[in-house]
């Protein structure tokens, strides 16, 4: 059996294509959630990591 270097080559640019355009979709991705929690500040004194948390029990989820 032959080996085709040119069709492994055009496999590989492929793949490196698609991570690329993965790797751009997910940088945009971040730069819209930026941008929204720009709009959204928190109050003085919260912490981001913690925003939003309610402590105790939690709500049972509905099945």
């Amino acid at each position: 059996m032959a080996f085709n270097p040119g069709a492994t080559k055009r496999q590989k640019e492929a793949a490196r294509r698609e991570y690329q355009q993965k790797k751009d979709e997910k940088k945009e991705q971040r730069k819209r959630e930026k941008a929204e929690r720009a709009k959204n500040p928190l109050s003085p004194g919260e912490d981001p990591d913690i925003a939003g948390i309610i402590p105790g029990p939690q709500p049972k989820l509905e099945e």
